[in-house]
């Protein structure tokens, strides 16, 4: 008898442990997306302004800090952190007075995107007016020709919103993730759809630039790298369009299908360790984790939306959240991020990037992740 107990307990045991496997719910303690975004959010709250060359101090708002920030509110209201979401906004009241020159002008798509946290603060905050139109101009100046643009640059400028792209279009891959998160916010606080049509705009052009055959992307037309946190940003950024982007849009068929070749391949090319390289396809390149966390995000929120199979993705989503936090410490500072990298047709360039830790283009996605994983 004894031994026929012991057989079914260990059954009920591998059973309960294969259930585990297939959901986003169930976490060992060690790794709980709450517990994880509880620290990752406090090492943002006590942290100064980024500064992307230390220890120089920032001019203004850079924007791995307003991801970070975004991510950060996302996970406070998620939990219903109160004490959380009153810090993210004192964090940013001095912006109105003693250190509005801080605010970054809209004058790049690196800056625009600042929009996305005075919005966000706008729902959370009881519909203050200022919040509200502080984000209303920074996404209007993004489709605006600028009074002040160079004679030389004019014209280029007005070709682009001509075809119904800010004049801020550069074909990098980064920009779809800076111009759909100020974008999005922008109709998720106005209920405009202007807003959101616009982005949908923007991403088409870019899928149709720089999107190769297996789904993967370019950093830029003439760089034909598949670098990691370049594909993360736009993996992110078509996630955060299509979380909003209204079912009959025209434009949604074809964004859905680019990001939907774009997992597909991603989950193919997962390491051993569960996470992705600094460059995706190349093996010999170093794990990079701000576009591991970036692809695990674009996962979750596929498979939270039925876009995803779920019995297909949520291993893969497992494996990659669990090596994430392994590579977080007790402060809360994630290693091994990929420093600021502009776009270079270089090979050599990409695999000597610095391996930062603590550096909030790898924080933010842990953030996105974590509130994302809270149910």
């Amino acid at each position: 008898m004894k031994k026929y107990l012991l057989v079914t307990s260990l059954i009920l045991v591998w059973v309960a442990s294969s259930a585990q496997q297939q959901n986003l719910i169930d976490w060992p303690a060690e790794v709980h997306p709450v517990v994880v975004g509880k620290l990752v959010s406090k090492r943002f709250v006590e942290s100064p302004h980024h500064s992307p060359r230390p220890p120089a101090p920032p001019r203004v708002i850079t924007y791995p800090e307003v991801c970070a920030w975004y991510g950060a509110l996302k996970f406070g209201e998620k939990i219903n952190d109160k004490e959380l979401l009153q810090q993210l906004e004192d964090r940013f009241m001095p912006l109105f007075e003693e250190k509005k020159s801080m605010v970054p002008v809209p004058n790049h798509v690196d800056y625009t995107v600042f929009a996305a946290i005075p919005f966000k603060l706008y729902r959370l905050n009881n519909n203050e007016k200022r919040f509200y139109e502080m984000g209303v101009s920074f996404a209007d100046q993004q489709w605006t020709l600028p009074v002040d643009s160079p004679e030389v640059k004019k014209a280029v400028y007005q070709a682009l919103l001509d075809q119904g792209l800010t004049w801020q279009t550069r074909f990098w891959i980064d920009d779809m993730f800076m111009i759909t998160l100020a974008q999005s916010e922008a109709y998720r606080t106005t209920g405009d759809k202007k807003y959101i049509e616009r982005a949908a705009h923007e991403m088409l052009a870019y899928l149709d630039t720089i999107q190769r055959p297996n789904g993967l992307f370019y950093h830029a037309p003439d760089v034909p790298f598949f670098w990691g946190r370049g594909n993360g940003w736009m993996a992110a950024g078509t996630c955060e369009l299509l979380s909003s982007l209204p079912v009959d849009s025209k434009n949604r068929a074809a964004i859905m299908a680019g990001y939907v070749k774009m997992m597909e391949t991603l989950k193919g090319f997962q390491r051993p360790d569960g996470l992705w390289g600094q460059l995706i396809d190349d093996p010999a390149s170093w794990t990079e984790t701000s576009g591991s966390a970036m692809f695990t995000y674009a996962m979750i929120v596929g498979v939270k939306n039925g876009w995803l199979d779920a019995g297909e993705y949520i291993p893969v989503i497992r494996k990659a959240w669990i090596a994430l936090v392994e590579r977080i410490d007790a402060n809360g500072d994630i290693s091994d991020v990929c420093e600021g990298t502009n776009r270079k047709d270089d090979y050599q360039y990409y695999i000597d990037r610095k391996r930062n830790t603590g550096d909030m283009h790898g924080q933010a996605p842990v953030l996105w992740c974590a509130a994302e994983l809270v149910n």
